[in-house]
C-alpha cells in the first residue's frame, strides 16, 4: 500500500494554477525527493499534504484515507517542518517539546516519555534547557525536526531542510533523514539537486505546477542532466 497517492490534483489561486493535475503514488518507508526551483508548485503541494490548504480538484489520499473527508485523521498521521524551522523562541527546547506533543494529542502521561524520545533521537541533549532564541540555526532545526516526530507520526515532510546550515549541519541532516528512512516515509523538498540526490531513494520534478517525471536514484547516475533534460 503506498502511504501517499495524488490523483488528478490541482491548486488554484485566483487565476493562478499553483499545482496542475498532479499524479503521483509515493511508496511506504522511502524518501521521496520533491525537486524544482522556488514557485514549482513544491510548497503548495506540501501544504495540500499537511492540511494547510484543501485542493482545488482532484483527491489525495494519505495511508489510504481521504485528506479532505478525514482532515483530522491525515493530520495526524503527519509530522510536517516548513522552510522556516518555527520553533518559539520564548521556550526553553524541553518545555517547547512538550508543548507540541499536547498539542499533537499525546497523553499526558506519555508527553515526559515522547519528549525524553525526541531529544534522543536528534542528540539535543546538550540545549534541552536553554531558550529556543540562543539556539543554532543547526540546532533550532533539530529542535524543529524533534517537534515534527513528537507524536511518532508515519510520515515526515521536510521543506527544504538543510537551506542556511553550514557544510557539517547539512551533513548531520542528511544522515538523520536517510535514518527516518523504511521506519517513516518521508518527503524532502528542494530546488538543490545534490541534496535531494543524496538522500532520496526517488526523485520527481516539479516545475510550473505540473510533474515532469519520477525517477529511482539507484537507476538515474546524472541527476542534473536529467533535471535539464525534461525542465
Amino acid at each position: 500500500m503506498n502511504a501517499i497517492v495524488a490523483s488528478s490534483v490541482s491548486k488554484r489561486y485566483g487565476a493562478t494554477l499553483a499545482l496542475d493535475s498532479l499524479d503521483l503514488a509515493i511508496e511506504r518507508g522511502e524518501v521521496f525527493g520533491l525537486l524544482g526551483p522556488n514557485g514549482s508548485g513544491k510548497t503548495t503541494f506540501i501544504r495540500l499534504l499537511a492540511g494547510y490548504l484543501l485542493p482545488t480538484a482532484g483527491r489525495l489520499e494519505v495511508e489510504g484515507r481521504d485528506s479532505v473527508r478525514h482532515s483530522l485523521e491525515t493530520r495526524a498521521l503527519i509530522g510536517y517542518v516548513p522552510e522556516a524551522a518555527p520553533v518559539y523562541g520564548n521556550m526553553r527546547v524541553r518545555e517547547f517539546l512538550a508543548f507540541m506533543a499536547r498539542l499533537r494529542g499525546v497523553p499526558a502521561r506519555k508527553v515526559g516519555e515522547a519528549v525524553d524520545r525526541v531529544i534522543a533521537a536528534l542528540a539535543l541533549a546538550a540545549v534541552a534547557n536553554r531558550p529556543a532564541h540562543t539556539l543554532s540555526r543547526g540546532y533550532r532545526q533539530r529542535t524543529a525536526i524533534a517537534q515534527a516526530l513528537i507524536h511518532d507520526p508515519p510520515i515526515v515532510i521536510l521543506d527544504e531542510p538543510t537551506n542556511g546550515l553550514d557544510p557539517r549541519q547539512i551533513i548531520e541532516i542528511r544522515e538523520l533523514i536517510r535514518g527516518l528512512a523504511g521506519r517513516r516515509t518521508v518527503i524532502v523538498s528542494s530546488h538543490v539537486l545534490s541534496e535531494v540526490a543524496r538522500v532520496a531513494d526517488r526523485v520527481g520534478i516539479l516545475l510550473g505546477g505540473r510533474l515532469l517525471g519520477v525517477r529511482a536514484m539507484a537507476d538515474t547516475p546524472d541527476l542534473e542532466a536529467w533535471f535539464l533534460s525534461v525542465a
